[in-house]
């Protein structure tokens, strides 16, 4: 039926939304799952889970068993968004298959079918069992008589009572298919009571038949007899791909039965197959196709045999292998979808539309998995589901029809308003409206239709693309293509413009660079001006970013690549391309970079003797210059870094790859590298050789610095330098010592083990003190002797002087000094070197001593740094090497009290013409502190002191521009007290009267041309600078 146009038009927008994005038919997000509610769980609520996505959102349907369930009539069934939420559950009208439809308006699609069953578990009818009454020896069957129920249930047995329950073995088993007991062989330890026990695995319920009594008859035992199986299994037992497979088989018989099982095709079981329950249970897990066929059981004893069989069938749920996509198609095209699925047993096919099934007629053909419709119209447009189903299983897959129509549509598909070309190339227009149905194409250059098709070098494809060969001036110009289908037409334009070729005019050329130089590599063009050039490089295949460190794009609207500090790895092919709107165009140079060659490779020590090492090496890359010459390093625990050695021989050229290195020391450990040179230096080291050891030999260096004296008593102590590890040459290293008296011929030798050993002390009684030796040190290790050093002249140990200075007499000079005084030692057969002053505070605190010492020439030494008004307690005795003379009885000195603390305060002056007057507060000293004796007043340039009793003093200055630096400070018995702060005097002063304070703690002198300050004896000039200065008491 044809729609009228604006309907038609319309429909076209609705779909354009559609396969813009705007609308969508419903997708499952989650479909129903299987319930199976325990029973007395009937008073909670059922949710059938139902979750579509879609645009606009979609509603829902529910059915039940095929029947629409009408949810405004029914009370306990309510919707929750598209979950269905069931009420008050009813054992009988809820149970069955649910069904889910979701729907906008695009369209609807089923839900998978979900069920819900009750699981529950009656109870075993009241009644007394009869007792089953068997001979010994006889086989027999307990029926548990299973109550109705619904679940996978499980089976035991109860002997007797409660908790003791029947232990499965070869001779009892029970049942999980039908809950029966069967005991093979009865023996009178089987009497009793048994009671079935079922319990439901969803409901996790419980009950218990009434007991069955088993006794043993009195007339007689059963004999023996071939097996009889009463537990088996079905001819054809299906299987599911996945499952567990359960087969059980047990036989009654005297002597019991065992049980065994076999494959008809002879195959062996694989090892997942396992065996329960005394072979009672086959269990396959993961069962899979290659488990198929027949099985057997067969029960045996020594009366015969018995043999059942059956065929596991595999089945497998429907699982899509190609399904469908959403498709969008044109008004009046043809739709085909295939689906196929796997399964076992094969599945049927069914085609739903918006829920509905399709079945072939006119336009439609449905024929197993493939859906065609031919000639499409807009009501074709809709959801499809594709249902593959067998006895096991089925499944649905959906996809969304869009039927399209509308008028020829060139938005997104424009032609270029101005397409360059390059003179000589082929031009492609395309004409891609889009158009449902497709649109007839029409192209016009300027005002002239279908003229340029005239014309042998242009050409017209089915699909409306316009291609123009060999393009020249006179093709440039303004095209148009016209669409037109039975909804309307459309149109775009554009203009060709016709370019000159563009021309690489300088471009790189190989070349050959040195590491660390740089060059720039030209790429240069002539290109028509209309055009926009564009350049890049590549290297090795990749393309050059900006930005990268070595590499800079110079030279403006050129394309000239810059290296900087080029690399080894920079060595390789470049290429500039040029990128214009017509074309692309490209030159290439290779770039050979020449640095100091690579690293040798695989050093190793061939020979190796006490003093030399055999070398040889392979080479590295000579990166583009040839090696020259080769440089072998070392390295030992007992350097710092690596040394260059000395080779034969020793220049190694560059063809040469092994050398001898020499003059290494024995029994050392060394590090071998290698380095190579060429015309541009010296390349990285080798990696670093096996640790080697040269060989040991005699030791050939002696002891350095021998010497001695000193000592105790009795003693001769000889010293030298040790030998270092490295020029030790062997194992078991030690040292000779060798001395004798001044005038004897024979020497006396004395062997250390001691590698780091400096000193040997020889004690004799007879040695008499200081007295001269001869004395040399010699070397040894494993390998023998090596030689003495020179010999040296030493001296035995000397006694300390036995006599102790007299006289000795101490005063107190200030609160911090005491001068000592005493008489010479004079005619002692001992060697005196100095006196030794021993002071301390307190007789019983021996931690405060000090000691002073002067050479033997002096006989007086002063005591500084004390603490003032303190009693000190002093001794003197005579020095040497061997110790201190007899210290005399202490005499005690006390240190004058300190002078005052407080410095002269206020001081002030007054200037007439020359004559200063500088006065000042007087000090009173306190009870701890000296009295004060006087003032001191210094000014500096000669440092001039003056003394007086007064707090007042008079000064003339001399006639000269200098300026002066002044200050006061106490004088006391304990010494001078602290000055005052300074006051500085300018000349100019002359001219008036100042007084003011100068304080050094708050106020820097400024300075800024050359100034003598006489207060501190220091010159300063204007460069910042500062020297002592004549008569300087202080330091800068």
């Amino acid at each position: 039926m044809t729609l009228p146009w604006k309907q038609l038009l319309l429909l076209s927008i609705i779909d354009y939304c559609l396969d813009s994005g705007s609308f969508h038919g419903p997708r499952w997000r989650m479909e129903p799952g299987d319930l199976f509610i325990p029973i007395d769980s009937i008073e909670e609520e059922a949710t059938l889970t139902c979750d579509a996505k879609g645009t606009p959102s979609p509603q829902y349907r529910w059915s039940l068993n095929g029947t629409l369930i009408n949810l405004g009539l029914d009370r306990r069934r309510r919707l929750s968004g598209g979950n269905l939420i069931i009420s008050s559950l009813d054992r009988y009208q809820d149970v069955g298959m649910y069904q889910c439809m979701a729907y906008n308006t695009v369209g609807a699609i089923l839900s998978r079918r979900a069920s819900l069953q009750f699981a529950y578990l009656d109870h075993f009818k009241v009644h007394t069992r009869s007792a089953v009454s068997v001979r010994e020896g006889q086989g027999v069957v307990l029926l548990c008589g299973t109550p109705t129920s619904s679940g996978d249930l499980t089976y035991a047995w109860i002997f007797n009572e409660y908790p003791y329950f029947v232990q499965q073995d070869n001779r009892r088993f029970v049942s999980q298919q039908t809950g029966n007991l069967y005991i093979a062989k009865v023996e009178p330890s089987d009497v009793g009571n048994y009671t079935c026990v079922v319990m439901n695995s969803i409901t996790k319920g419980k009950v218990q038949s009434s007991p069955t009594s088993l006794i043993l008859r009195t007339d007689g035992v059963m004999g023996e007899y071939e097996p009889k199986i009463e537990v088996n299994f079905p001819d054809n037992v299906p299987a599911a791909k996945g499952s567990t497979v359960t087969l059980e088989c047990f036989a009654l018989g005297n002597p019991v039965p065992e049980i065994t099982w076999r494959r008809a095709n002879g195959v062996p079981f694989p090892s997942k197959v396992k065996m329960k329950y005394s072979n009672a249970v086959l269990e396959i897990p993961s069962f899979q196709q290659d488990d198929t066929g027949g099985y057997e059981c067969v029960a045996e004893n020594k009366m015969g045999k018995n043999t059942v069989s059956g065929r596991l069938a595999f089945y497998a749920k429907p699982q899509w292998v190609q399904t469908m996509k959403d498709t969008a198609l044109a008004i009046e095209e043809r739709l085909y979808w295939e689906c196929r699925a796997n399964g076992r047993p094969k599945p049927s096919y069914t085609w739903l539309k918006n829920g509905q099934q399709l079945l072939s007629e006119d336009r439609i053909h449905v024929e197993d998995g493939v859906l065609s419709v031919s000639a499409l119209t807009l009501s074709d447009a809709g959801m499809y589901q594709c249902v593959a189903e067998n006895k096991h299983g089925v499944i649905y897959f959906a996809a969304e029809l869009m039927v399209l129509a509308s008028p020829p549509d060139f938005t997104g598909n424009l032609l270029r308003a101005l397409l360059k070309a390059k003179a000589g190339t082929t031009v492609t227009l395309e004409c891609k409206p889009q158009a449902y149905p497709i649109a007839s194409i029409l192209w016009k250059k300027g005002n002239l239709v279908n003229v340029i098709l005239k014309k042998s070098m242009i050409t017209l494809s089915p699909d409306g693309t316009l291609r123009l060969a060999n393009v020249s001036k006179s093709d440039a110009g303004s095209y148009t293509c016209f669409a037109r289908n039975r909804f309307g037409m459309s149109s775009t334009t554009g203009r060709l413009l016709v370019t000159d070729p563009t021309r690489i005019i300088q471009g790189p050329v190989d070349t050959e660079i040195i590491v660390g130089e740089s060059i720039v590599l030209p790429c240069q063009v002539a290109s028509d001006p209309v055009l926009d050039v564009s350049f890049s490089w590549a290297f090795n295949g990749q393309l050059i970013a900006k930005g990268d460190g070595h590499f800079e794009f110079v030279g403006g609207v050129t394309g000239d690549l810059m290296i900087r500090n080029i690399q080894l790895y920079h060595a390789g092919k470049y290429i500039c391309v040029v990128d214009t709107d017509v074309e692309s165009l490209s030159a290439v140079a290779v770039l050979i970079v020449k640095g100091p060659p690579s690293p040798p490779d695989s050093v190793t020590v061939e020979e190796v003797t006490d003093s030399t090492a055999q070398l040889a090496w392979s080479p590295g890359r000579d990166n583009g210059s040839p090696i020259t010459n080769y440089l072998i390093q070392t390295r030992t625990p007992f350097t710092v870094g690596w040394q260059r050695v000395n080779t034969v021989p020793e220049i190694i050229d560059g063809n040469t790859l092994t050398a001898t290195v020499v003059d290494l020391n024995a029994w050392v450990e060394y590090d071998f590298r290698v380095l190579a040179k060429n015309s541009v230096g010296v390349g990285e080291p080798s990696p670093v050789s096996v640790k080697t050891r040269t060989e040991d030999a005699v030791p050939d260096a002696v002891p350095g610095d021998v010497g001695g004296g000193g000592g105790s008593r009795y003693e001769l102590v000889i010293t030298w330098e040790p030998v270092p590890e490295e020029l030790q040459n062997g194992e078991s290293f030690g040292y000779i010592i060798a001395f004798r008296a001044f005038g004897e011929a024979s020497w006396t030798h004395v062997a250390t083990s001691a590698p780091g050993a400096s000193r040997y002390v020889y004690r004799n009684d007879s040695i008499a003190p200081f007295s001269p030796f001869h004395v040399k040190v010699g070397t040894y290790n494993s390998k023998g002797q090596g030689p003495f050093s020179p010999v040296v002249t030493i001296y035995s140990a000397e006694t300390e002087p036995s006599e102790k200075p007299a006289g000795v007499r101490a005063r107190s000079v200030s609160a911090s000094e005491i001068e000592v005084n005493w008489q010479a030692l004079s005619f002692i057969p001992e060697r005196v070197l100095g006196y030794e002053v021993a002071y301390w505070e307190d007789d019983t605190k021996p931690e405060t001593m000090g000691k002073v010492r002067v050479p033997w020439n002096q006989t007086s030494a002063t005591v500084s740094g004390l603490a003032g008004n303190t009693q000190y307690f002093l001794t003197v005795s005579a020095f040497n090497t061997a110790g201190t003379s007899p210290f005399l009885p202490a005499i005690n000195v006390t240190t004058k009290k300190p002078p005052p603390s407080q410095p002269p305060m206020n001081v002030g002056w007054n200037l007439m013409g020359s004559q200063l007057s500088v006065y000042w507060e007087p000090v009173v000293a306190m009870e701890s502190e000296s009295d004060v004796l006087g003032y001191q007043r210094q000014r500096h340039k000669e440092v001039i002191t003056l003394t007086t009793v007064n707090a007042t003093a008079e000064l003339t200055l001399p006639e000269d521009d200098e300026e002066y630096i002044i200050f006061v400070q106490t004088l006391s018995e304990g010494g001078l007290g602290p000055a005052s702060d300074p006051i500085r005097i300018h000349q100019l002063s002359k001219l008036g009267v100042h007084v003011f304070l100068l304080k050094y703690a708050t106020q820097s002198i400024s300075v800024t041309d050359s100034l003598w300050l006489d207060a501190i004896g220091v010159l300063w000039d204007s460069s910042g600078g500062c020297s002592p200065a004549l008569n300087a008491t202080l330091h800068c």
